[in-house]
């Protein structure tokens, strides 16, 4: 089953959330937690998302290098002129998705369009 979205002028997390649903198979009448959904899920227009100003200098990516005191920070802002808003929402969506060994199989069929 596929599913397109158009986020022109919608929120970052409704639109993640509606994604990570459908990712899982929430929305298929035959839902089964421990098996991958058949389904594809494409996003289009990722560059038109609404993201309020507040909300690109306060938010922080936090990774760590493994390395004693390597706590690596970015804002979102910075984030977004990095990598894009494809990974952004890549991010994003994975995140909201439950954390077990299906989850690498499910973002796989997510794809984005700038």
């Amino acid at each position: 089953m596929k599913y397109t979205i158009d986020i022109a002028n919608k929120s970052l997390g409704r639109v993640a959330s509606e994604a990570a649903s459908m990712l899982m198979g929430k929305k298929l009448t035959d839902y089964k937690r421990n098996a991958v959904a058949p389904v594809e899920v494409h996003i289009s227009n990722a560059s038109q998302v609404k993201i309020s100003s507040k909300k690109l200098n306060d938010t922080v990516f936090k990774h760590h290098t493994g390395y004693r005191g390597n706590l690596k920070e970015v804002s979102m802002e910075r984030f977004i002129k990095e990598k894009g808003y494809k990974e952004l929402l890549r991010k994003t969506v994975y995140g909201m998705l439950p954390t077990n060994k299906l989850r690498s199989q499910m973002i796989k069929n997510l794809h984005i369009t700038e």
